[in-house]
């Protein structure tokens, strides 16, 4: 089995942990479970892939408050390498609004993609923010993934990040 597929179902299992533990509180638990639904219907000012869906779940580290992890799945979408235009992105704009990509995702190539970025690593957060990661967590409702292919540059699905459950973050 190549890194690759391990490194992802590594990271499928960390999300499915956290889905699966995200109804119940634990003590130290401090990262809420972020999802979308992915949709062609979502796009905004640009028609997507009206065929096209997917999941999203994005989380973070307890006691790493600068590492964002994420877990996207698509279906129905033009899938392509990542060299040839597949790409994913977490944009930050509120619903029915565009905006700025604030952290480079991996193009679900084969359907689904993976990983965990942490702030500073070269071409994962391209504004440089230190803090953004927090930012993502704390107001998911501000950003959203995008997921594009060739045939649809400026995007073929999107979702606005969302929680999975009422989650205090201390305020």
């Amino acid at each position: 089995m190549n890194n690759s597929i391990k490194k992802l179902g590594m990271l499928t299992g960390i999300a499915c942990g956290a889905l699966l533990t995200a109804s119940t509180s634990f003590a130290g638990h401090t990262n809420p479970v972020l999802k979308t639904q992915l949709e062609g219907a979502s796009m905004v000012g640009t028609e997507g892939d009206m065929d096209g869906t997917g999941m999203g779940y994005v989380f973070g580290v307890d006691g790493d408050p600068a590492t964002l992890c994420y877990v996207i799945v698509v279906n129905k979408i033009g899938m392509v390498p990542v060299k040839e235009g597949m790409a994913a992105h977490i944009h930050e704009a509120g619903k029915g609004e565009n905006g700025d990509v604030v952290a480079n995702l991996a193009g679900p190539e084969d359907g689904n993609a993976g990983d965990c970025l942490t702030e500073g690593e070269k071409g994962k957060f391209p504004t440089g923010e230190s803090g953004i990661v927090q930012r993502i967590l704390q107001n998911p409702d501000q950003f959203y993934i995008n997921v594009h292919n060739p045939e649809y540059p400026k995007g073929a699905i999107r979702g606005q990040l969302m929680e999975t459950h009422e989650h205090s973050h201390g305020k």
